[in-house]
């Protein structure tokens, strides 16, 4: 299931495999150290292999001229997620900052027709 979700192959498969073995660990002491250590351990990691996944990107896109489109397709991402990547930005939705707008919002003014 952790596979179709994330499209994983099969590293990434055993590193969704190892996160439900934590998840199913029965003692709720044990499981929060476990996942503890894990957190410690990972999140730096997270940060490495972003920046080794933007770094192909990058290449891709700048050297060897492949589209968005055809990059997302390659990565199982969405074409999106591949213009966040060049940007550099690796946040949620949520947090995403917004465009600046001008004052006028980008509306026309109806009496000068300007």
């Amino acid at each position: 299931m952790a596979e179709e979700q994330a499209g994983g192959g099969g590293e990434a498969q055993r590193v969704f495999d190892a996160l439900q073995a934590l998840k199913a660990i029965e003692d709720e002491l044990a499981r929060a150290r476990e996942i503890s250590v894990f957190l410690r351990a990972y999140g730096p990691a997270i940060k490495e292999l972003s920046d080794l996944r933007r770094d192909y990107v990058l290449d891709q896109r700048q050297q060897q001229g492949v589209s968005v489109r055809k990059l997302a397709a390659k990565l199982n991402v969405s074409p999106s997620t591949i213009q966040d990547i060049e940007r550099g930005y690796s946040g949620s939705g949520k947090t995403r900052p917004r465009k600046a707008n001008d004052d006028e919002g980008g509306k026309r003014d109806d009496h000068t027709g300007a």
